[in-house]
């Protein structure tokens, strides 16, 4: 496929989590929409996975370790074809196996229960290092929120990362500049993201988020880098795609209306 067509793909991913989270009356749009291209990377191109055989031994693994943005993680696994995409129309409802957060005991292709910040990713580490001892050729993904950073317990895992020469673990830092509280500079700022995550021991990467050629670009010289785990610190736009949603910590975790979501669908080129 060309860049044009995982560009469709993601907005078709987007138009999902508008639609899933205002049916809920709940959850995190904002920075489930930054991810999207990310997300879509991974799961259209970059991982080895087979949504018909969802513990494919071997397969590539995914952990959403910001995991409030579970609708982005759901609507990707929906379009790759693991359940039907009208399924994530029963997100965060009682009974629904959609809850808010993603539970590996209940959807097909997910890696890992998420939901506590940093925790994530802590296993992600520990996920590689398990593939290291077994031989596997599996590679770890995890997608970390910027407000994440700033708890301990990524560092600490970054820590035995670099340690144990995981030049099989990928993470992503969704890097969009805003937490629930407002913007990570006056909640507590996570810069130099890039500058600490070298100091870690990491091959550090820098890209636009949002452009899916330095993506793959980036997850190709991850994937040569030998010896070091490797984070790609990715600049991105909450609410990426919706004009009132961009940049607006507001919409971190708020449903839109049903005006709101037609519009916001509109927007991104879907259909009602």
């Amino acid at each position: 496929m060309d860049f044009k067509q995982y560009e469709e793909i993601a907005a078709r991913v987007r138009v999902d989590i508008v639609k899933a989270v205002h049916k809920a009356g709940s959850g995190h749009p904002g920075g489930s929409l930054s991810a999207a291209d990310i997300v879509t990377a991974l799961y259209f191109k970059e991982m080895n996975i087979d949504p018909e055989n969802p513990h494919m031994e071997g397969r590539d693994k995914f952990i959403l370790s910001k995991g409030h943005a579970g609708p982005v993680q759901y609507a990707a696994l929906a379009e790759r074809g693991y359940f039907p995409v009208e399924e994530l129309w029963s997100l965060r409802k009682l009974g629904s196996r959609f809850q808010g957060h993603p539970n590996r005991d209940k959807v097909p292709g997910i890696e890992m229960s998420t939901g506590s910040l940093g925790q994530g990713f802590a296993v992600s580490v520990g996920m590689a290092m398990a593939a290291k001892m077994d031989g596997s050729k599996s590679r770890t993904y995890v997608l970390l929120g910027d407000g994440e950073l700033q708890e301990g317990l990524i560092w600490e895992a970054a820590m035995a990362a670099a340690h144990y020469k995981l030049d099989n673990l990928c993470a992503i830092v969704d890097w969009n500049g805003l937490q629930i509280d407002g913007k990570n500079d006056d909640v507590m700022t996570v810069k130099p993201i890039d500058e600490k995550f070298r100091a870690f021991g990491f091959n550090v990467l820098v890209i636009d988020g949002h452009n899916f050629e330095e993506i793959f670009a980036a997850f190709d010289a991850a994937r040569e880098c030998k010896g070091k785990p490797t984070v790609i610190v990715a600049k991105t736009n909450k609410g990426r795609g919706v004009s009132f949603m961009e940049d607006n910590p507001g919409w971190h975790g708020k449903a839109p209306s049903e005006d709101e979501a037609k519009q916001a669908v509109a927007e991104l080129g879907g259909e009602w």
